[in-house]
């Protein structure tokens, strides 16, 4: 049996034929999808990041997943052009039995498949992005891919198995120092969530009413600066919400810091209805700034790296990057 995938290995996407042939007719191999946004990455070269055998449930929170045979390569995020422009830029999931080793020699050219068998990937593909459901006793068209899905390919984590967690340090996902920091914070926060003792509100804000917020109306490329703890308050609810978007844990280590915004957000499929939001308000996405795993209870060392969504009452206009260039990653980065 061939040994599996560890990051840092280079391996090529198979072709249109070699895919088509594991995929069952909803499109699906182990109950996971292969999305149209994968199309364009047929055949060519990657480089593993890191595997994807423990992720988060973002439909009904339960904690952890575990996803085999399953790895995640470099930062190939969904642009959403299937499922009507969605912009939650997920990281995509990749079946091994998509992905091959090169041979010795191989050209690096790309070789997705002759065209014929392009179009008999794309036929199967076409259909399974979107389901019908029944709701209140009427048909309902919902969005499907690989978020919406995840509950259907995964098996749930026991928390206190110590395996999970060693597993990420001895695959290669996590790095020594990086697992060193984060156990003791798993073993006190995760001890104290069992209590009741760990604040289900990560910060808890001061806003009584809704309020309006000045608008910033910021664009992608601009920089801006995550606005301290103590301004924060004031843009949240008791519940630590400002209008529906939750300020959580991982947002909180990117207080002071400098980065671009990356895009305005407008819609976005929502993993746990399938169906699009459509936003009304202001939310952007920040260059650089992704969920860790690293302040996620319950869902530790998740490498998902979600771009969370800012009110832009979280942040103020900056006149250029940080003192010390590049200081914005190496936060990201940061156990």
């Amino acid at each position: 049996m061939e040994r599996e995938l560890r990051p840092g290995e280079t391996i090529v996407v198979r072709s249109a034929a070699e895919i088509l042939a594991t995929l069952d007719s909803e499109g699906t191999t182990e109950g996971m999808p292969f999305m149209p946004e994968m199309l364009p990455f047929l055949g060519r070269r990657f480089v593993v990041s890191k595997r994807a055998q423990k992720v988060c449930d973002t439909i009904k929170y339960t904690g952890s997943r575990r996803l085999p045979n399953t790895v995640l390569l470099e930062d190939l995020r969904c642009d959403g052009a299937s499922h009507d422009g969605c912009q939650a830029e997920c990281r995509f999931y990749w079946k091994e039995a998509w992905l091959r080793r090169p041979t010795p020699g191989e050209s690096s050219e790309p070789s997705p498949g002759p065209a014929e068998e392009m179009r008999a990937l794309e036929a199967r593909l076409a259909p399974n992005t979107r389901r019908v459901r029944e709701v209140e006793g009427a048909p309902e068209k919902v969005y499907r891919c690989q978020a919406t899905d995840l509950l259907l390919c995964t098996t749930r984590h026991r928390l206190w198995q110590p395996r999970q967690y060693f597993r990420e340090l001895t695959c290669g996902n996590v790095g020594l120092g990086r697992f060193l920091r984060v156990l003791p914070r798993v073993l006190v926060w995760e001890t104290m969530r069992k209590l009741g003792l760990l604040p289900e509100v990560h910060l808890v804000g001061t806003r009584t009413a809704p309020g309006d917020d000045e608008p910033l109306d910021l664009q992608p490329g601009e920089w801006v600066e995550v606005k301290l703890r103590e301004d924060l308050r004031k843009a949240l609810s008791p519940r630590g919400t400002n209008r529906g978007l939750w300020f959580d844990w991982e947002m909180e280590r990117y207080c002071g810091g400098r980065f671009r915004v990356r895009q305005r957000i407008t819609r976005f499929i929502d993993d746990r209805n399938c169906r699009m939001v459509v936003l009304k308000t202001d939310a952007v996405t920040l260059e650089s700034v992704t969920c860790t795993g690293n302040y996620s209870a319950r869902r530790w060392f998740c490498p998902r790296a979600v771009y969370p969504f800012w009110r832009e009452s979280w942040l103020r206009r900056a006149d250029g990057p940080p003192p010390e260039r590049g200081n914005e990653t190496r936060r990201s980065a940061d156990g």
